[in-house]
């Protein structure tokens, strides 16, 4: 079971400023693992760390296959495979740094109630993702998925792209409306404003200072004004019982009949189904998915088949810097939790980011 305040390592009044215990007992576990190799901590990762803190227990797994039995003595856990009956086994966890920017799966009741710090990788991902987006809005706004379409039948497709509701568009005086004011929505704005687009927010918290290049913050109440004003449409809020579904038949029926919808958040923020009537039916122009509830996306699925809807397969974080990256935001963390500082991207865990 976790130990109490009262036991041997403590946590100071500010849950994210651990006080550590002696470095000598400090079992750091790398334990990101998956399918795709790209999303599995590569060994240096590992040796780095165990070169960079010699004084520390360094352990990696490549696998669920030993979870339970190396969790029991580590104080810190990097990796996103964590669930209830693990929580159960551990002893001295303190921290866990999830590799993802979203940690809606880790938020499970016994977990957001315990002294564990939950930090996650949002300002590792939120330059890579925005520079997605941007390539999506180019994409859409250009044309270009129709283009190749009409290179893969050696169709020269001018005249075509000449038709009036099929002519290539300008990003630069258009509005973007951001759903969520995070590391990706801050960085998508900064890249968007340069290009000399407007651009609108909604978020929890309007009246807090305007971040830098977005014109205007509206509140979460307000999500259908952004809509019905917006040319271009970009989801990134985290996932929360509040902004699951947040895009329905309502919210698509808001939007402007030429206005795209761009996801790079998670799949459940949008009403899938209400998203495939709206594209047959021409009610908005288009959208472009990096996420979906269900990944991979069955080759079943409708969404495959929708001409105005451009389809990338969940890759907007992924970069050949990402770990590089990864490392240095971890390896900040790992200092400052020794030094008892106050850690890096922080979730706070009612809120759900």
């Amino acid at each position: 079971m976790i130990q109490s305040l009262n036991d041997s390592i403590l946590m100071t009044h500010s849950s994210d400023h651990p006080i550590p215990p002696p470095a000598h007992s400090i079992k750091v576990l790398i334990a990101a693992y998956s399918r795709l190799a790209l999303w599995t901590a590569p060994a240096w990762f590992t040796d780095r760390l165990r070169t960079d803190f010699p004084q520390l227990n360094i352990t990696q797994i490549t696998s669920g296959d030993r979870l339970s039995q190396e969790l029991s003595d580590a104080t810190v856990l990097f990796g996103g495979s964590f669930g209830p009956e693990d929580l159960r086994e551990v002893k001295q966890l303190r921290w866990i740094h999830s590799p993802a920017a979203a940690v809606h799966d880790l938020l499970f009741p016994e977990l957001v109630n315990s002294e564990i710090i939950l930090t996650n990788t949002r300002d590792v991902h939120g330059v890579v993702v925005a520079e997605q987006v941007m390539a999506m809005m180019f994409a859409l706004a250009r044309r270009i998925p129709e283009s190749v379409r009409f290179q893969l039948k050696r169709t020269w497709g001018q005249p075509i792209l000449s038709e009036e509701h099929r002519i290539p568009q300008e990003l630069g005086d258009a509005t973007l409306g951001l759903v969520g004011l995070g590391s990706i929505g801050r960085n998508v704005a900064s890249r968007a404003s340069a290009i000399g687009m407007k651009i609108i927010a909604v978020r929890e918290h309007a009246d807090r200072p305007k971040p830098e290049h977005v014109d205007e913050v509206l509140p979460t109440s307000q999500l259908n004004k952004l809509l019905s004003r917006s040319d271009y449409v970009v989801l990134s809020p985290p996932v929360t019982p509040a902004t699951r579904g947040m895009i329905g038949r309502a919210q698509l029926a808001a939007m402007k009949k030429d206005g795209y919808l761009i996801n790079v958040g998670r799949g459940p923020l949008v009403d899938e189904a209400a998203l495939i009537e709206a594209l047959r039916s021409r009610q908005i122009a288009g959208a472009a998915l990096d996420v979906f509830d269900q990944e991979p996306l069955p080759p079943e699925s409708p969404l495959w088949d929708l001409e105005n809807l451009l389809i990338t397969p969940h890759t907007g974080g992924m970069t050949g810097k990402m770990w590089e990256r990864h490392y240095a935001l971890f390896a900040d963390n790992l200092r400052r939790f020794l030094s008892g500082r106050r850690l890096l991207a922080v979730v706070d865990k009612h809120a759900g980011y």
